[in-house]
C-alpha cells in the first residue's frame, strides 16, 4: 500500500507485525501522556550552564509564548504528578511572586525581542492567589515582559473553590480570553476517590459565576477511568458539563503512577478491567453529536469563531519560543528545553521552591536537555500527528531539508496498520489512530529519550 510521500519511503512491515502492533495499541492505549517532547523526566543537569543571551539570541520564531507557573494548590489530587505544593499561606504566595518578578526583570532583556502571541498562567491553581497578587502577575506580564493584551491570547487555570467575584473581576479587567477549570467529575464519590475535596454544589456555583462573566472561552476538564466510575456515571458528568455550554471540553484518561496517591493497582483492583477506552468512545460520540469538533484525543471545541475583540498575533503550533517564568515552568527554544528541577513529594517540591525564592540570580539555564537534530525532527512529527491538523509533509521538508517518511519509517507502519491516512500532502491519524494517541506517542519515543526517562528518579 503506497501513499504519496510515505509509502515508497519505507519497506512495508509484515502483516503479522502490523497486527501485533495494532493489538499492542488496543490492549494498552494509555501508556503515558506525552504532552511535550522530550518529556520533562528526560531533563538532566546540563554539562555547561547556558546564558539566556546564547539561548534566545538566535531563536527564529516570529512570536513567543509566555507562561507563568504558580506551584500552589489547595490540596494534591490523587492522580496529580505535577510540580505543585498544597499551601494556602498568603505570605508564601507573596514571596513567590516577588521571586517571579525578580526572574522576569532578569529575563526580559533577552526574551522580549519578539512579541508575545500567547500568555498563560497555570499551576497548581493560580487563582489560589489573593486578587491583588493575581493582578501583580498581569503587571509583571505587561509592564516587565511587554505583553500587549490587545494582541495576545490570554489563558488562566482555576478551580471551583477559588472562583470568586473579586478574582474574576481581575481576570475580566486584564482581558483574559480563556478560563480553564478542572472539574474531573460531578459525582462526589468519584471526586473523593481521587482525594479531591469537591462538592457538586461548589462546582455549580463556580460555573454559574463563570457563565455570568461571559469570558470568550470557558474550558472544562473531565477525567475518565476514576475508581468506581462506570460509563453511565462518566456520561452523567459529561452531560452536567454540557449543560453549561462550554466552548471547550478536555477529556483526560486517569493516569496513575507509583509516586501518585492513587496507585495503578488500586484502579485495576477496583475495576477488574480497564473501562477507559469505552468511556472515551462514548464521550467522543456524544460530543460530536452535540456539535463539538475534535482537535486531538483530548480537546473538543465548538466550531463558532472566537470573538475576543482583539487582533491576535499568530503563533504556530510547531514553533518553540516558550518563555517559562516561575519555579516548575519549562522554557523551549528550538535547540534547548530547560526548567527548574522537578519533584512530586511535598518535601522535595517545597525545597525546590524555597531555593527558587531565595535565589538572587536567574540568568542561566543549568537543567534541561539539548535536542539533537534527530530529536528536533521527532518533536516536529509528534506535535503534528497527535492533533487533527496532522503533519504537513511539505512543512517538514521546508524546515529540515529531508522527507518525513525517510526520517520516520514508523509513519508508514501507521498507514499500513490502518491507523492513519495521507491526503493533500497531510499525514493524519484517523479516528481509530486518534483514540490510541497516547500509545502511539509512547511508541514513537526514541530509545535515547526513553533511557533518560527510565533513569529518572522522582523525588
Amino acid at each position: 500500500m503506497n501513499h504519496p510521500g510515505i509509502g515508497k519511503a519505507a519497506s512495508p512491515a509484515g502483516e503479522a507485525d502490523l497486527a501485533e502492533l495494532k493489538e499492542q495499541f488496543r490492549s494498552e492505549p494509555y501508556r503515558s501522556y506525552l504532552y511535550s517532547y522530550p518529556h520533562k523526566t528526560s531533563y538532566r543537569e546540563l554539562d555547561t550552564k547556558l546564558s539566556l543571551s546564547e539561548l534566545w539570541s538566535g531563536e527564529p520564531a516570529e512570536t513567543f509564548f509566555l507562561y507563568m507557573h504558580i506551584p500552589f494548590c489547595g490540596a494534591r489530587c490523587g492522580f496529580c504528578n505535577l510540580f505543585t505544593l498544597p499551601d494556602k499561606r498568603s505570605s508564601v504566595h507573596e514571596q513567590y511572586v516577588d521571586a517571579l518578578e525578580r526572574q522576569a526583570r532578569q529575563w526580559a532583556p533577552h526574551v522580549t525581542r519578539r512579541p508575545f502571541a500567547r500568555f498563560a498562567i497555570g499551576g497548581g491553581t493560580p487563582t489560589l492567589l489573593a486578587p491583588a497578587l493575581l493582578a501583580r502577575l498581569f503587571d509583571i506580564a505587561e509592564q516587565i515582559m511587554g505583553v500587549d493584551v490587545e494582541q495576545a491570547s490570554i489563558s488562566v487555570e482555576t478551580s471551583p473553590e477559588t472562583v470568586t467575584e473579586d478574582r474574576l473581576a481581575v481576570l475580566r479587567e486584564r482581558r483574559v480570553d480563556r478560563i480553564s477549570m478542572g472539574i474531573q467529575s460531578f459525582v462526589e464519590s468519584e471526586a473523593a476517590a481521587i482525594y479531591r475535596p469537591q462538592k457538586p454544589r461548589e462546582v455549580e456555583r463556580a460555573l454559574e459565576l463563570l457563565k455570568r462573566e461571559s469570558f470568550p472561552v470557558l474550558n472544562l476538564d473531565l477525567i475518565y477511568g476514576l475508581p468506581g466510575q462506570s460509563v453511565a456515571s462518566w456520561l452523567y458528568s459529561l452531560e452536567r458539563a454540557l449543560a453549561y455550554e462550554p466552548e471547550e471540553i478536555f477529556l483526560y484518561p486517569l493516569y496513575t503512577r507509583e509516586h501518585t496517591i492513587v496507585k495503578p493497582l488500586d484502579r485495576l483492583r477496583e475495576h477488574g478491567d480497564d473501562p477507559r477506552l469505552a468511556c472515551y468512545q462514548a464521550a467522543r460520540d456524544r460530543l460530536i453529536a452535540a456539535g463539538y469538533v475534535q482537535s486531538s484525543m483530548r480537546r473538543f471545541a465548538r466550531p463558532a469563531p472566537l470573538d475576543t475583540g482583539k487582533i491576535l498575533l499568530p503563533y504556530g503550533c510547531q514553533e518553540e519560543g516558550m518563555v517559562g517564568l516561575g519555579c516548575g515552568a519549562r522554557s523551549y527554544t528550538r535547540g534547548v528545553h530547560y526548567a527548574s528541577r522537578y519533584a512530586v513529594s511535598k518535601s522535595a517540591t517545597a525545597s525546590i521552591i524555597a531555593d527558587y525564592v531565595a535565589a538572587e540570580s536567574h540568568d542561566t539555564a543549568d537543567y534541561g536537555i539539548v535536542l539533537s537534530l534527530a530529536e528536533q525532527k521527532r518533536r516536529f512529527v509528534l506535535k503534528a500527528i497527535l492533533h487533527c491538523e496532522g503533519l504537513e509533509l511539505s512543512a517538514y521538508r521546508d524546515r529540515f531539508g529531508s522527507e518525513a517518511a525517510a526520517d520516520h519509517p514508523e509513519l508508514a507502519q501507521l498507514l499500513q496498520a490502518g491507523l492513519a491516512s495521507v491526503a493533500e500532502g497531510i499525514f493524519r491519524l484517523n479516528e481509530e489512530g486518534l483514540a490510541y494517541s497516547d500509545a502511539i506517542g509512547d511508541w514513537l519515543i526514541t530509545p535515547e529519550i526513553r533511557r533518560r526517562m527510565e533513569g529518572y528518579v522522582v523525588a
